[in-house]
């Protein structure tokens, strides 16, 4: 999966009803090939179509640094804080990792995202 965009691409879908995908940056040049997928509304992941690499997940603070340190696969995020976000080598990264970690990413947002809406009612 990992090598494969649209195998990566359908998992995403795959993890809930409530998953959108959008290219929402075709306004920039830099951005136009950006595929986000989004739940409640909220980016869990994101990356580029054309040069599919580095997957852009949201991470628990607490967990970045070790995952840093046990895989190489794991490195800065693509143009968000790094404090919450991490970036993952799709092309190195193991299948079980990367959908581990965008599954993780899924839940983070859409549980951050639900309660929101529960308390606005």
């Amino acid at each position: 999966m990992a090598k494969n965009i649209e195998a990566y691409r359908e998992y995403c879908l795959s993890l809930g009803a409530d998953v959108e995908e959008k290219l929402p940056f075709t306004m920039f040049k830099s951005g136009e090939n950006v595929l986000v997928f989004y739940v409640c509304g909220h980016m869990f992941a994101f990356l580029d179509i054309d040069h599919y690499g580095i997957v852009t997940l949201k991470c628990q603070p607490e967990r970045i640094d070790e995952l840093k340190a046990r895989y190489d696969c794991i490195g800065k995020p693509f143009n968000l804080p790094s404090k919450y976000w991490i970036g993952v080598d799709a092309n190195v990264a193991e299948d079980a990792l990367l959908r581990d970690l965008t599954r993780n990413s899924y839940e983070i947002v859409k549980t951050k995202y639900s309660k929101k809406k529960q308390t606005h009612r």
